[in-house]
């Protein structure tokens, strides 16, 4: 079987990957020398913790189990089972977390309730005053500006599989056959639309002006190497208004009896952290929904963020060496996993995972391949 897939981020490459697995040619196709979108602008986290129950925690943790065995042939991903941390303040705050330990799929997530001692224990970097921890066991981390080149590497090892650079997809030309915009004809059994939050132009022409898929922009940041190790991925309790999990009669009562920070609840943050190779922090995010986005980045937000990881922390936060934007694709319905659409004959599009693209692509692409029948 001949497979195109159209995109290079990391659930087109996670596609690519399932396709030469399974035997099959293909052809990888990316409009920019090297995906530039919300791949690499993410945590590079595998995001167990907060999912909600149900498919999109099964996406997950199958995703977590195939991350880790690639991880484990491609040791450049920089696959590391972390975990992570969600240091709570206060009674309202620890009532969530009591809550969260006590779902009947806790168990999956390797939820624990810690005290202050046993996360220390856990991560000496924190540092500051907090009443109790959340653990979740099953999360984990890769390094999101390098994964997408690795699995390339490794994909380019087969004889079976080519990456295009640099070559935009413009015309569907007939049953799994598309045109380049180098005039260039790439026929196939099975396209894979993979165009992330690149949702105009083909895209729009196929699926039509309805597509059930928004774009998400998010501001995050990243230090010069903190000089000691943040062992787990951290959080903290504003996740909880953000992440579906959470949701519980004691989320309801925190939401109403305590109130966001007025410049976290204006751009709707919460703070998600990781420490990068170089021991260097991730530090994010925002999230803004109204069209059209702002083209500039704006301080208030990473000043809020430091504040937080300061508290936790309890240490000034290195010197910020880079911030960002990104845009991601979200479903409308965000209790949906992704958008996988048969917008033409031979023709898929696969979209719209939202924050879960790192986390659930390698599970998001095994599924399609078996629908197809790969």
């Amino acid at each position: 079987m001949k497979v195109t897939v159209v995109g290079a981020g990391v659930v087109g490459t996670m596609h690519a990957w399932h396709a030469v697995e399974r035997g099959h040619q293909v052809v990888q196709i990316e409009r920019e020398a090297e995906a530039r979108g919300a791949s690499l602008r993410n945590f590079g986290q595998i995001w167990v913790s907060g999912r909600a129950g149900g498919e999109e925690l099964e996406t997950a943790l199958r995703a977590r189990e195939l991350w880790e065995g690639v991880g484990a042939r491609v040791p450049a991903l920089g696959f590391r089972a972390n975990g992570s941390l969600t240091p709570v303040r206060g009674a309202l705050e620890l009532a969530v977390a009591e809550a969260a330990v006590a779902r009947p799929d806790a168990a999956a997530r390797g939820y624990k309730l810690l005290t202050p001692g046993e996360a220390r224990a856990l991560n000496p970097a924190l540092r500051g005053d907090f009443t109790a921890a959340l653990y979740c066991e099953r999360d984990a981390a890769v390094e999101p500006r390098t994964t997408q080149l690795a699995l390339r590497a490794e994909l380019l090892k087969s004889p079976n599989y080519t990456f295009l650079p640099g070559r935009e997809v413009r015309e569907v030309v007939g049953a799994g056959t598309v045109r380049d915009d180098h005039g260039d004809v790439h026929q196939a059994d099975t396209v894979v639309l993979c165009t992330g939050a690149w949702l105009g132009g083909l895209v729009r022409e196929l699926a039509g002006p309805e597509l059930p898929v928004r774009r998400v922009r998010l501001q995050m940041m990243q230090t010069a190497p903190l000089g000691e190790p943040l062992t787990t991925s951290v959080a903290d309790a504003d996740s909880f208004r953000y992440y579906p999990a959470y949701a519980s009669p004691a989320l309801d009562v925190l939401n109403s009896g305590q109130a966001q920070a007025k410049t976290a609840a204006e751009h709707k943050m919460q703070l998600l952290m990781v420490q990068r190779a170089d021991g260097g922090l991730t530090i994010g995010d925002t999230h803004e929904y109204e069209h059209p986005f702002a083209f500039d980045t704006v301080e208030e937000p990473y000043e809020h963020l430091t504040e937080v990881v300061e508290s936790l922390l309890g240490r000034p936060l290195p010197k910020i060496r880079r911030r960002w934007a990104g845009v991601y694709a979200q479903c409308t319905d965000t209790s949906r996993v992704v958008h996988r659409q048969r917008v033409s004959d031979g023709v898929w599009l696969v979209t719209g995972p939202g924050g879960r693209g790192m986390t659930c692509s390698p599970a998001i692409a095994e599924t399609t391949a078996n629908e197809l029948g790969w």
